[in-house]
């Protein structure tokens, strides 16, 4: 019977760690492999990207593009998908489908900024949606299939926002 205190792994499969700093014998003394002087050879350093004082590659390259920290992220929903829904039995076409009865029916995993209709595919049943936006394509689909779109997206008036609004002054 083995015992827990008695189990050791297979001869030769752990090899003991090296220890370097031990005198020139042990053929890592001295430097301990780390080189000769200077920064590197120091503990807790690390410089990464730096070239000795040379543009590092990093910043030579050109930078493209702007990252809109505000933009918003949309659950997107094809045609296709709801039919599949509504032909699996996940999908009532008699309730009113929102973000959260599709969360529920296993179509879209979270909602995040809202959900987006676009027009891939085909469907038969008459749903009822009410999504952030939907595209003119699935719009024309889901209302000729007798079913109805309501969007929730704000509407676009065309002045500036924030600071950049001018006060009127009388």
């Amino acid at each position: 019977m083995i015992k827990l205190n008695e189990l050791t792994p297979r001869p030769g499969s752990v090899k003991g760690r090296m220890r370097v700093g031990r005198g020139p014998g042990s053929g890592k003394g001295k430097t301990a492999g780390r080189g000769v002087k200077g920064q590197k050879s120091r503990t807790g350093v690390s410089i990464a990207g730096f070239e000795g004082g040379q543009m590092p590659l990093h910043m030579r390259m050109p930078k493209r593009g702007f990252n809109n920290p505000f933009a918003l992220q949309f659950a997107e929903v094809n045609l296709w998908r709801l039919q599949q829904a509504v032909t699996a039995g996940k999908l009532d076409p008699k309730v009113p489908v929102d973000a959260a009865v599709l969360v529920a029916a296993g179509v879209i995993r979270r909602p995040l900024d809202g959900v987006k209709l676009l027009g891939k595919g085909e469907i038969t049943a008459a749903l009822n949606l009410t999504v952030y936006s939907a595209s003119a394509a699935a719009k024309a689909a889901v209302e000729k299939a007798g079913g109805a779109v309501t969007t929730t997206a704000p509407v676009e008036t065309g002045e500036p926002k924030g600071k950049l609004q001018k006060k009127n002054r009388a």
